[in-house]
């Protein structure tokens, strides 16, 4: 009975968050489908203390899925690995309800420390294509991972993370993730600054033409031969402006 309702409900993530499925029997078909069903068995045999046989099951699942879970880690209802070849997920994960992970994520921990070395992700966190998230720190729930992203430190909830290293780029984004599947519109922080920098060299190089337009009339209105330049305060002003740039 167990079985049969872990297939209906990896049925119902599979139909909510994939467009591409057509009828409920390519889920089978699905890599996020049979690690899934190795990676429940791993896991209770692992529980139970049987840790070789644990990794002989996720292992050979890691062979022919190409996602790699280890059995320790804990997995919550809804979880969901779009495509998933390379996706790797450590012994002390904690993964909440209904999070999605897309193609090349790790989650995976810094070094030999031991204990909680993995990153836990609460509930409706998207993890973007080849982001990694590294270390024992949490992603709060409704948080977007952007693709390409390494985060090393915590995330509060409600955020959007961009960028290596990884940096909030938004908060308080109420949107449920899963609802609408969207890791491409995300701020790009870089491009902002960028943007802002050019917008303010061409201010400035508008300036220094202005002034320099100015600075030639002046010289125009001088005696012919005489290289002194006046000093009134329109001059004066010119002068200071000039300076200040």
């Amino acid at each position: 009975m167990e079985l049969f309702r872990f297939i209906r409900e990896e049925i119902q993530v599979v139909q909510e968050r994939d467009p591409a499925i057509k009828s409920p029997l390519e889920v089978i078909l699905y890599p996020t489908f049979r690690v899934m069903l190795s990676y429940r068995r791993a896991h209770k045999l692992y529980q139970k203390g049987h840790f070789f046989l644990a990794r002989f099951i996720s292992q050979r699942a890691a062979r022919k899925t190409g996602i790699e879970i280890h059995p320790g880690a804990i997995i919550g209802k809804g979880f969901f690995i779009d495509h998933g070849s390379g996706v790797i997920i450590g012994e002390t994960t904690i993964i909440g309800d209904n999070v999605t992970l897309y193609q090349g994520v790790t989650l995976g921990g810094t070094g030999k420390e031991t204990g909680k070395r993995h990153p836990t992700l609460c509930d409706n966190v998207m993890v973007s294509a080849g982001a990694k998230i590294l270390g024992s720190f949490t992603i709060g729930e409704n948080s977007k991972i952007g693709a390409g992203s390494v985060v090393l430190e915590e995330v509060p909830s409600n955020c959007t993370v961009v960028g290596v290293p990884g940096r909030i780029v938004k908060r308080d984004n109420q949107k449920v993730p899963r609802s609408d599947m969207d890791h491409i519109h995300l701020p790009d922080p870089v491009k902002e600054d960028i943007m802002m920098l050019q917008r303010e060299n061409t201010a400035l190089c508008n300036k220094v033409i202005d002034l320099e337009k100015q600075l030639k009339e002046l010289k125009k209105d001088l005696p012919s031969g005489d290289t002194t330049m006046p000093t009134g305060n329109k001059m004066e002003r010119i002068q200071r402006e000039y300076e200040d740039l």
